[in-house]
């Protein structure tokens, strides 16, 4: 079963099929899926399929306001065995995430960052943790930098899951890195 995680202002939790319907009022918006390499949702259908495919893999979280009980975004753990797109060692992963529109700007996505890097290096014993953003998307860069990922490299010529060349920076914190950070030596 996957865990529920907690921040202050989150509840991070599996999605759900009943969520169909807040993710598609959040993914349909052409500002968030694009800039990310992913479509807008077409629908509550849509939405759905998604749930049901690419957001029932693990360590795939719905970010649940605390005070609506709506969700708002998604993030999530990628390991080396599944679908990324940094090259990884086996003992390292990949965080990837998104926010509703209405919610940006109110550091809500870096909260349920730092919950998964803390996720990732005490419960999942992981060494390092990557994030890669495309070109142009600076709040994305913004999220990393204020969760204590350092700029690691640039690759160009990637396609995107659109299908489109895209420039994509990375990202990456080490565990020795993040206890410094957090005063945990």
């Amino acid at each position: 079963m996957k865990n529920y995680l907690e921040t202050s202002r989150l509840i991070l939790r599996p999605w759900q099929e009943t969520d169909a319907e807040s993710l598609y009022k959040y993914a349909k918006d052409p500002a968030i899926g694009p800039i990310a390499g992913w479509p807008p949702h077409t629908s509550v259908e849509h939405s759905l399929e998604i749930i049901r495919t690419i957001f029932a893999a693990p360590e795939t979280y719905a970010l649940v306001l605390k005070e609506t009980g709506e969700p708002v975004g998604s993030a999530g753990i990628m390991r080396s065995d599944g679908m990324h797109s940094v090259a990884m060692q086996n003992d390292e992963a990949e965080i990837g995430y998104w926010m509703g529109v209405p919610y940006w700007g109110q550091g809500l996505t870096p909260e349920a960052v730092r919950c998964l890097l803390r996720r990732c290096f005490v419960n999942l014993g992981v060494s390092a943790v990557w994030c890669g953003y495309y070109e142009g998307n600076h709040q994305s860069c913004r999220v990393m930098e204020k969760c204590g990922l350092m700029f690691h490299h640039t690759e160009t010529g990637n396609v995107s899951p659109l299908g489109d060349v895209r420039t994509e920076h990375f990202m990456r914190i080490t565990r020795e890195e993040w206890k410094k950070m957090n005063h945990l030596e």
